[in-house]
């Protein structure tokens, strides 16, 4: 069994005149968000072997959050997850070699793309609840059968669907 874990990053402010998307930072919400869904993480068992987290700053301040209480290991930073669409995250999974899970941090419309592309069943409360929308901080985790290597659309199963209103 592996498993995908799909975090999209936490609430960030509005860029400031002059400041480039990619370096905005998360609010007051997004910090407390990100250690919210840290400890909700924790709680629930869902420590990944590997991470790959955006590098643009809202995706890094996000997994700052959420690495108090995972105490993160194993963490690549991608420029790529910023700018790629949903198969350039299928195509970053793939590519993890024999580790069991996977936790990726990045950015919408990807992480809604691939969070409702994966699954071909599940929860039916978590994918009701997915099917309204991937919300900052939401976190999507999908099992599947097989490695990691031969993860693809419909193949994996729904267990949960984290957000700051359910934890």
């Amino acid at each position: 069994m592996s498993r995908v874990f799909l975090l999209r990053h936490a609430k960030a402010g509005w860029a400031l005149p002059g400041m480039r998307d990619y370096d905005r930072p998360l609010d007051e919400t997004g910090r407390r968000d990100a250690r919210a869904m840290g400890a909700a993480m924790a709680r629930d068992g869902y420590k990944p072997a590997l991470i790959f987290c955006s590098a643009a700053l809202r995706a890094r301040e996000t997994l700052e959050g959420v690495a108090i209480s995972l105490k993160a290991e194993n963490v690549a930073y991608s420029e790529t997850l910023y700018s790629t669409d949903a198969g350039g995250y299928l195509d970053a999974i793939r590519t993890v070699g024999a580790a069991e899970s996977v936790l990726l941090v990045g950015h919408n419309p990807m992480m809604e793309d691939l969070g409702t592309a994966l699954p071909g069943g599940g929860d039916m409360n978590a994918l009701g609840v997915l099917a309204g929308g991937f919300p900052t901080a939401g976190l999507a985790v999908i099992r599947f059968d097989g490695p990691l290597s031969q993860v693809a659309p419909g193949k994996g199963w729904l267990d949960a669907f984290l957000h700051p209103g359910n934890i």
